[in-house]
């Protein structure tokens, strides 16, 4: 489908599966363009947003006129450039931070953002680039906007997903600025109380209300491991769920919040997707069944999750020049097993239309990178406040090619016709 051009337009550099790339086209913006390394989670964000050029490249080798020429964008105006480039180097004594090879991504982001001249700019990043010898990164690249005709919103700010309405504990940093000729934004003011993840009493007195909690996220779900469809697959058909919580109607698609200027996705509600059972031993099976909600299971040393907290900050594990190791994942409130990818998918606050890889591994990796939507939400709409605009919901969309979730390393290169393995070869030893 061609792009709304009266949504703002958006690039997602970094963009992984889509969880800012979704949060932003909640607020309002249309996601023109996105960049992702990987080609397997790139095929995956061409799925979930099929309006919009999903570029399967390095960010070092695309230029800003590249990502006008061969999306639709062509000479309009962009709103906003986003994106959370990795950064894995620190200060050196003597040296520039950002001239750090390890830190060249982040050197690229901020020239897209100068090649594209985006009316904003959003970055996110760990907390912990705000605190010890990494915040001379942060001086770097702020300086480095400056020099190109961007103000920055200080003092930048972590903000709490859990504040905006995730059931989820998760902290990071976001960096905002306006070219010189447009209005600054403000952060978003936080929505909720967030919940305790582990057993611990609500506050007596709190001064918003309380945000959605693991129950209201996961209870309407049917068990995975009752289904025998989901033994050699992540999808189930015609399964029945339970009654949904305000927050899971909304990610069911049986409720629009007033906020979500989305496109709705056509897809069927009565189909379990990302659920692919895991196979634990007896043994683990009883020590997971014996462990009190709210409290961590000793030997694996997995929470247990909290049906009235939230969840604790869910990871991506290592990549696969590394072994390939998945997160550690949170034990299921109810059931004596960890969590599926659907489940960490609406803990993250992902609707059920949303797909990903069909591998676990891949799955909770493209959960674990990604910005919760809502939080994205929430920062797209104070964004696009300070522009003055009026959101507009788009229209109803289908959704991509299936055939995207199951592409291994080598066919999804094919498909983006890349000559030479960008991704190391997985070790499954």
């Amino acid at each position: 489908m061609p792009l709304d051009y009266i949504r703002p337009l958006a690039v997602d550099l970094f963009a992984g599966a889509g969880g800012l790339s979704l949060g932003l086209e909640q607020a309002g913006y249309e996601i023109a363009a996105a960049v992702e390394y990987d080609p397997i989670h790139a095929a995956v964000h061409e799925y979930n947003f099929p309006y919009g050029k999903t570029f399967a490249r390095d960010v070092t080798g695309i230029t800003g006129a590249e990502i006008r020429s061969k999306s639709e964008i062509g000479d309009r105006e962009i709103a906003l450039v986003a994106g959370g480039p990795p950064c894995q180097g620190i200060s050196l004594i003597g040296r520039r931070a950002i001239d750090d090879p390890r830190n060249a991504l982040l050197k690229e982001y901020v020239r897209l953002v100068l090649e594209l001249q985006p009316r904003h700019f959003l970055m996110e990043n760990v907390a912990g680039l705000t605190v010890g010898k990494h915040r001379q990164l942060l001086t770097e690249v702020i300086d480095l906007l400056s020099d190109g005709g961007y103000k920055v919103v200080t003092p930048y700010r972590v903000l709490q997903a859990a504040d905006y309405g995730t059931p989820q504990s998760r902290k990071r940093l976001f960096l905002l600025g306006a070219r010189e000729d447009v209005p600054l934004p403000h952060y978003p003011e936080p929505l909720f109380t967030p919940r305790p993840i582990r057993n611990k009493p609500l506050p007596s007195d709190p001064v918003m209300p309380f945000g959605p909690s693991v129950s209201d996220a996961l209870s309407d779900i049917p068990d995975a491991h009752s289904i025998n469809e989901l033994l050699e697959g992540d999808t189930a058909s015609d399964v029945v769920y339970g009654t949904p919580s305000d927050y899971a109607a909304e990610l069911r698609g049986i409720t629009t919040a007033a906020d979500d200027f989305s496109h709705p996705r056509r897809f069927d509600r009565s189909v379990l997707t990302s659920s692919n059972r895991t196979n634990h031993t007896s043994t683990s099976i009883e020590r997971f069944d014996a462990t009190t909600p709210g409290d961590v299971e000793p030997v694996s040393r997995f929470l247990r999750l909290n049906p009235e907290g939230i969840c604790n900050t869910l990871r991506a594990g290592t990549a696969s020049d590394r072994g390939a190791f998945t997160a550690p994942r949170p034990i299921h409130p109810t059931y004596p097993r960890v969590i599926t990818v659907r489940e960490a998918a609406r803990l993250h606050g992902y609707p059920d239309w949303f797909r990903f890889h069909v591998t676990k591994w891949n799955g909770f990796r493209e959960i674990g990178n990604s910005v919760p939507a809502r939080l994205g939400r929430a920062i797209g709409s104070a964004l696009l406040k300070a522009d003055n605009v009026t959101p507009t919901r788009g229209a109803t969309i289908e959704l991509g090619d299936p055939a995207l979730l199951s592409m291994n390393a080598s066919e999804a290169e094919k498909y983006y016709g890349i000559e030479e393995r960008v991704i190391p070869q997985r070790d499954r030893k």
